[in-house]
């Protein structure tokens, strides 16, 4: 065979820097372009289903649209759920292990689901996996025992200001940048649901220090998680029911070690023996919609990121303390609109920073240069 047969092989293969004269001989492959025919295995990787809809035939803004309409149903409802569950005389102790009994049905729907899926093997490295789960103990089971000490309305309010440490975290450990409008964006919803915090002081004041220390550290988790999931799911390129299934039943393993270290199984599985049907059937409903919050959750942290991910559950949090006065008896003041406005402002903001490039927007500093060269013409145009 001649070297120039060898040569055109070598191309076809991929073969580069194949050098006969060189004692360190390296080999490089190259990676087939999207035209050329890939395996089936990659192929399915790019399908993104949630609850049996393929998100991956929708165009970009209809995947946007299914996932926040997602969210925003089922996690409204669970949010509901929650606060009913956390309004039964004597439960507010107990809820680590309505976060144990959470834990526990999530890990059997994504089982139920990863075997109706055709993939069922498991991409993502147990070790991350176990750091994922911490980091899920952490922000749910501190959440909802911050309900022990905080009225829903406040304990969500605390949680909606997580956007600003999803932005730090996603800049330490994925490297991302944020423009000034995300940052301005941040900045407000969080100013925003602050105002409602002052406000909730005043009117109704139900704080506890416990609950405030709970609550935050929760937040930190939860800041954390997102950008550690999105990291985690696009190197591995693991499914949405896969995450679920490995993060949640490991962390259902550490909620069990760590009640029955502490003696808190004993009283919960006592009391909630004696109210079954409020305890565990408010909590299987709790969980199932929470669950496929979740899942709509992944698919937007897979498909748009963290931030923008973030800023969907922000504005469903800002939902859900509307609801939770309607249907929940709550002081309320004009304080609270007002805080809402800056929130409603700060998701604009976000909304308007991601569609810049892609509807060729003006930037902020564009609009400011605009205005501002409108004022200096102004004087000139009425002295003429």
């Amino acid at each position: 065979m001649s070297v120039s047969a060898m040569d055109t092989m070598s191309g076809k293969l991929g073969l580069i820097d194949l050098k006969y004269n060189n004692p360190r001989k390296h080999i490089s492959i190259s990676i087939p372009s999207k035209t050329e025919d890939m395996s089936p295995h990659i192929k399915s990787v790019d399908e993104l289903r949630v609850l049996g809809i393929n998100l991956s035939s929708f165009s970009q803004p209809a995947q946007f649209s299914i996932c926040v309409v997602g969210v925003f149903v089922f996690y409204l409802i669970y949010g509901y759920l929650q606060e009913l569950i956390f309004s039964m005389e004597g439960f507010k102790p107990f809820g680590w292990y309505l976060t144990l009994v959470q834990f526990g049905f999530y890990s059997m729907f994504g089982l139920v689901e990863l075997q109706l899926t055709q993939d069922k093997s498991r991409r993502i490295p147990g070790k991350t996996y176990m750091m994922i789960a911490f980091l899920s103990v952490a922000t749910m089971g501190l959440s909802n025992t911050s309900l022990g000490y905080l009225n829903y309305p406040t304990q969500v309010i605390f949680k909606c200001c997580k956007l600003i440490p999803v932005m730090i975290g996603g800049v330490f450990i994925q490297g991302k940048r944020y423009n000034l409008v995300d940052v301005s964006a941040a900045v407000c919803m969080s100013l925003g649901l602050i105002w409602f915090t002052l406000s909730d002081s005043k009117v109704a004041p139900n704080f506890n220090l416990t609950g405030v220390l709970l609550i935050s550290l929760a937040l930190c988790a939860d800041a954390v998680i997102g950008n550690v999931q999105e990291k985690a799911m696009k190197l591995h390129n693991g499914s949405n029911s896969e995450m679920v299934l490995y993060s949640y039943s490991i962390g259902f393993v550490y909620i069990l070690v760590g009640l029955s270290c502490i003696g808190g199984l004993g009283p919960a599985v006592a009391f909630c023996a004696q109210h079954p049907v409020k305890t565990y059937g408010y909590a299987f409903s709790f969980s199932l919609t929470g669950y496929f919050g979740i899942s709509f959750v992944l698919a937007l942290i897979k498909l748009f990121g963290a931030l923008v991910a973030v800023t969907v559950t922000t504005g469903r949090k800002a939902m859900t303390i509307v609801l939770s006065f309607m249907f929940f008896s709550k002081p309320f003041t004009f304080q609270y609109v007002w805080g809402g406005l800056l929130v409603i402002f700060g998701i604009f903001l976000n909304v308007y920073s991601k569609n810049m490039d892609k509807m060729k927007l003006p930037s902020l500093a564009d609009i400011g240069q605009r205005i501002m060269s409108g004022k200096k013409t102004r004087p000139l145009s009425q002295t003429v």
